[in-house]
């Protein structure tokens, strides 16, 4: 297993993804510790002092004014957390809990939370170690940091609740023992470290944005295959069309379309002579959408990117000047926004995907077409009903769409009374990949399909490669078939960025 080192305030996008994707292990850079050593050292003379210091020598929430005597401080720690352990629901993926964890490192490693080392080397060790903490979906309204997922999290590093471990689950100290791990006694403050936070919100938005981003890509692919399948123009491509309103998506998205479809003599042999003066905005405006959800995408990006580098718990210990204050960096709504940004996108690539689909399977606007792709039809019903079923997923997107972030209400006997339900906005984003990359499949297999009957007439090569690709496991559909397994095989192409790998042109960077 990769394992990085980090330096917290610098990482990137692409370390976050190598987490998620590729279940790297990440460790913090020592050239944090001194600046954490001294912030801990700072909390553990507010704990043993007479001045009330919020979570450390003090209650939580709306008991933040009720004084702990510094003798109960590990056990006001360790009721924090088993308390706070009130999630419900399914278990998050292992990707999401890693991803979480890691950021949760990250946080602590900015040196304002006032843990010690001891804390930092569990996570690590549990990540290089593969005791991934289970975590149930629901129960944050993001703010005051996602607590109960995080309180999930924490329980196990202290030997409670449950853990993975090698495919089994068991009982937290198990899990440890097993890995040679030894659970911690939390000191001051470090419950409410691990737990203030906006980790597990940011995990699952960060998920969904680089689910988002290569079925963003692959899209661009498949509205391709569609514009050559029903033998639409490349004159909308024109780069100085898109360089004349100047967006940058649009100007990137028309050019992948560009190198993707040259060489096409299927384009090249109705270049002269078509009738039709202008093909559907699902295929003439294709850069403008897909391009306008490449921005979106992008602006989502650059705030959970900060996000993942912020210390997002409280209080936050300011070391330069000499002060531990209580503060709001816990309040989600940075992720939730970013979070609605990245649904709104991936309803609209589903949408204008979808219009594609309709357009390839009716006879009267795909251009000789055979009706719904069949050879046969009437006997045969041919992807019909696979249209359906992407009018089905499309829909659900819609309103899935509808903003998270505006839904606030107020929590903890009112002193919690503006949340950001980040965490809502951001777990439904899994859903909604998935439904977008199952439509992308369905207009890869019709796309495809298209394209053969116009054979002898050849696409490009960059799309050849892609339907060769796709033949490898799902062949071309001539008499019906149980077509179930060939929709999901074919999402499977897209969700895994085989089509990407396969097309081998060059694709807009997240980053760009």
């Amino acid at each position: 297993m990769t394992t990085l080192t980090l330096i917290p305030g610098s990482v990137t996008l692409d370390d976050l993804a190598t987490v998620f994707w590729d279940g790297a292990g990440v460790k913090l850079d020592p050239i944090c510790h001194p600046a954490m050593i001294e912030a801990q050292a700072r909390i553990a003379a507010a704990a043993n002092g007479s001045k009330a210091v919020y979570g450390v020598n003090t209650g939580f929430g709306k008991l933040a004014s009720v004084k702990i005597e510094s003798k109960d401080t590990a056990t006001l720690q360790r009721n924090l957390i088993l308390s706070h352990c009130c999630g419900v629901g399914d278990p998050i993926s292992t990707g999401h809990a890693r991803l979480m964890m890691a950021l949760k490192l990250l946080s602590l490693g900015r040196g304002a939370s006032g843990v010690r080392l001891e804390i930092i080397a569990l996570i690590e060790a549990m990540l290089e170690k593969g005791v991934t903490p289970i975590i149930p979906v629901q129960g944050s309204v993001g703010a005051s940091g996602d607590l109960a997922p995080l309180a999930h999290m924490a329980a196990v590093m202290m030997g409670h609740a449950e853990a993975e471990y090698q495919g089994e689950t068991l009982p937290g100290a198990e899990a440890l023992n097993r890995a040679g791990l030894t659970p911690v006694v939390l000191g001051a403050k470090e419950g409410l470290a691990l737990i203030n936070g906006t980790q597990f919100s940011t995990a699952f938005a960060l998920a969904g944005l680089f689910g988002a981003w290569r079925a963003m890509n692959s899209a661009l692919i498949t509205s391709s295959l569609s514009t050559d399948a029903i033998m639409g123009s490349t004159a909308p491509l024109q780069p100085e069309i898109h360089e004349l309103r100047g967006h940058a998506g649009q100007i990137q998205a028309a050019s992948a379309m560009r190198d993707l479809l040259d060489g096409s003599v299927i384009r090249e042999s109705h270049r002269e002579g078509d009738t039709r003066v202008q093909d559907p905005y699902c295929i003439r405006c294709q850069p403008q959408v897909t391009g306008a959800a490449m921005d979106v995408l992008r602006m989502a990006a650059r705030t959970l990117e900060i996000e993942a580098n912020a210390a997002t718990d409280n209080p936050l210990v300011l070391v330069g000047a000499d002060l531990i204050v209580s503060g709001g960096n816990f309040h989600a709504e940075p992720v939730g926004f970013a979070a609605d940004m990245i649904a709104l996108a991936v309803a609209e690539i589903g949408a204008i995907a979808q219009r594609r689909i309709a357009l390839i399977v009716d006879p009267v606007l795909s251009h000789d077409l055979p009706p719904f792709l069949t050879p046969n039809p009437g006997l045969n019903s041919g992807l019909m009903i696979a249209e359906v079923t992407t009018a089905a997923l499309m829909s659900e997107n819609k309103h899935l769409a509808n903003p998270c972030v505006t839904d606030s209400t107020p929590t903890s006997a009112n002193q919690e009374d503006h949340v950001s339900m980040a965490a809502h906005g951001a777990v439904r984003l899994g859903r909604m990949v998935a439904n977008l990359e199952r439509i992308l499949g369905v207009e890869l297999l019709c796309a495809a399909q298209g394209i053969e009957f116009r054979a002898p007439l050849t696409t490009s090569a960059p799309l050849a490669q892609v339907v060769a690709e796709l033949r490898k496991s799902v062949k071309t559909i001539t008499d019906d078939r149980y077509l179930a397994p060939d929709l999901e095989q074919a999402a499977t192409l897209v969700r895994r960025g085989v089509i990407l790998n396969a097309a081998a042109v060059t694709l807009p960077d997240l980053r760009a």
